[in-house]
């Protein structure tokens, strides 16, 4: 028998394997408490990095390719729950902060939360951008997106010494329907607006929009387009068509139908389209009760465009376009008898520019010319700018800028009409992730040709809204606006509204 005085050699085997084992278990432990807060720095370090998207990103289409959105989706929960606001429902674009991660959004809010939000439990995103995010209702193969909205406005009307003033409700329901095929696509968008008065007086001004496009994918560089549309609004007090003292202006009723078709020549793209486009008026109620015919002024217009475009690169076109139009009305002279019928032609040069997501846009100068079958009236000639650019400072901030030039043929006795250019533009900022903000701004200068008896007009409207999101389907919103119309000659009217309401959508 061994000594008792003498060491256990097992013990002392064992002894090592123990420490060694505490040692791996507490180094498992501050490693599982290190590695979720670990993941969110991260995160958060790789958002404040990068303006657009965090994570490594596909250079081609500046997205995450799919193994970052795997590996960021491995690395943080996936929250669900909050809705991001949207904007107007008539403006546009995405308005979003998010990081793209699995496929779906997550906020920058949910990557410093401690206690993240529940999951929805029907799977859906954990924010809105835009309406594109509203799961919609499918319909074979077929998704529909409908919106109602209810809103409670005040208007004031202010021109020279008199005041009206009133207070409506008005209901807007809108929705698009849009085809999910492999090739080829149809989509549809419409929307009416329905206005009661609830106090006061003044003229009521309901509208409404529908277009539909068929999209051809006809081979890899070429495709073809279908579309038709009908609109309705009712002309304001302030148009320079508009009768004076009448009770209810005419209702505009214009339906559209054209066909166009493009192709890539190598670095040239060519393009041509035809439009065709029938405006009707409706009779005007005068305040003695009895009624005035404008059907003098229903006419049909169809104009011819082709366009030529160079790619210096991807980025960069500059295109040649030129378009002749020709212009009919229904009744070979009006009731003052002139006759109104017109051809138009015009040309333009500009440079087509898509930068990413960033910037992109068209801006084009031109000159254009209106001539009329009646020698008596005048031709309408003149220099023409337009173009649309769209650019995002940052993300969560959008401003759209464009400009635009019309010619307006008069029914005003011995008038040719009137030139008019539109300086526009639009910003919508994301304040926070369900909170919206709007700002709108547009000014048109109308200038007749000299020696007219009509006066030369500047128009001026300005707005801004806010659009909370309440949840997925609900949103409040509240709008301010402001529009003052300035003649050269006469009284200066102005009108200001307000208005608050909510919008359901699916």
């Amino acid at each position: 028998m061994a000594p008792s005085h003498l060491p256990d050699t097992d013990a002392r085997a064992v002894r090592p394997a123990r420490a060694a084992m505490a040692i791996l278990l507490l180094s498992v432990c501050l490693t599982s408490l290190a590695l979720p807060g670990t993941a969110r720095a991260q995160a958060v370090e790789d958002d404040a990095g990068d303006t657009d998207l965090a994570g490594p990103q596909d250079p081609t289409s500046g997205t995450l390719s799919p193994q970052a959105a795997g590996a960021a989706a491995a690395a943080v929960p996936i929250a669900g729950g909050a809705p991001t606001a949207t904007g107007d429902a008539d403006i546009t674009g995405a308005i979003g902060d998010d990081a793209v991660v699995g496929g779906g959004l997550l906020r920058d809010q949910d990557l410093i939360r401690s206690n993240l939000r529940e999951t929805g439990v029907d799977g859906l995103k954990s924010a809105l951008a835009d309406d594109d995010d509203v799961p919609g209702i499918p319909l074979g193969t077929f998704t529909l997106k409908p919106s109602i909205g209810q809103t409670v406005n005040s208007e004031t009307t202010r021109s020279g010494d008199s005041r009206e003033r009133r207070t409506y409700t008005e209901t807007g329901l809108k929705g698009t329907l849009t085809s999910d095929w492999s090739r080829h696509q149809l989509s549809i968008t419409g929307e009416g607006y329905w206005q009661r008065n609830l106090s006061g007086t003044g003229e009521t001004k309901p509208r409404a929009d529908i277009d539909g496009a068929l999209r051809l994918d006809i081979s890899h560089d070429t495709m073809a387009t279908l579309r038709a549309g009908y609109s309705f609004d009712r002309e304001d007090a302030t148009d320079p068509n508009a009768i004076n003292g009448a009770e209810t202006q005419a209702g505009v009723n214009q339906y559209s139908l054209g066909a166009g078709i493009e192709h890539d020549f190598g670095i040239l793209r060519g393009s041509a389209k035809v439009d065709v486009n029938r405006l009707t008026y409706s009779d005007v109620d005068l305040s003695d009760g009895t009624t005035l015919s404008q059907k003098d002024r229903n006419r049909d217009v169809g104009t011819l465009t082709t366009r030529i475009g160079y790619e210096l690169s991807p980025a960069l076109i500059p295109f040649l376009e030129a378009s002749i139009g020709r212009g009919v009305y229904e009744l070979r002279s009006d009731s003052l008898g002139y006759s109104r019928s017109y051809k138009t032609y015009s040309g333009r040069a500009g440079v087509e520019a898509d930068l990413g997501e960033k910037l992109k846009g068209e801006l084009a100068l031109g000159y254009n010319t209106y001539r009329f079958d009646d020698a008596r009236l005048k031709n309408l000639n003149g220099a023409t700018i337009d173009g649309l650019i769209n650019w995002s400072p940052q993300r969560g901030t959008d401003v759209m800028t464009g400009l635009s030039t019309t010619l307006e043929p008069s029914t005003t006795s011995g008038e040719s009409g009137a030139l008019a250019y539109t300086l526009s533009s639009r910003v919508t900022h994301e304040l926070r992730s369900a909170l919206v903000a709007r700002l709108s701004n547009s000014l048109t200068f109308r200038n007749y040709p000299s020696g007219s008896a009509s006066s030369d007009t500047k128009v001026w409207l300005t707005g801004a809204g806010l659009t909370y999101d309440i949840n997925r389907y609900l949103a409040l919103t509240g709008d301010v606006s402001y529009e003052r119309t300035t003649p050269d000659r006469g009284q200066a009217t102005s009108v200001a509204r307000i208005g608050v309401g909510l919008t359901l959508r699916r």
